[in-house]
């Protein structure tokens, strides 16, 4: 196991992902999987590699990911917020311009319940008068 790692928890929806910063050459493995293989869309991938661009440590890293819960967007959503903490733990001067991109905040939002007495969290059953 390397010597020096920073880590970094992200959440995004009901999707939790623990993120590991070791020194490398950009290898991102997401549960014991290869990165392109775990997520296929190119969008997902693209909002992985976010907070890397931005601080331009692309190729400094080589990232070890655990992922659980939710779907392949809240899991990306956790995996970026996650790479971005770990990101601020390895240096705490990149913190302004992740926080102007706005990828230091976690996303509140989530799915609203199903309300009694209704077809959903919002929708209604059909009225009719008679």
């Amino acid at each position: 196991m390397a010597d020096i790692q920073y880590y970094g928890t992200g959440r995004r929806k009901t999707s939790t992902a623990r993120v590991y910063l070791r020194p490398g050459s950009g290898v991102i493995t997401v549960n014991k999987r290869d990165f392109n293989s775990y997520f296929p869309n190119e969008a997902l991938q693209m909002i992985i590699r976010q907070p890397l661009r931005l601080t331009e440590t692309v190729e400094k890293f080589d990232i070890l990911v655990n992922v659980d819960g939710g779907g392949t967007a809240g899991q990306a959503g956790a995996v970026r917020h996650g790479i971005t903490r770990a990101l601020i733990e390895f240096n705490s001067d990149l913190r302004p311009t992740l926080k102007k991109a706005g990828l230091i905040t976690r996303d509140p939002r989530r799915k609203e319940r199903k309300k009694y007495g209704q077809k959903g969290a919002r929708a209604r059953f059909q009225f009719s008068k008679r």
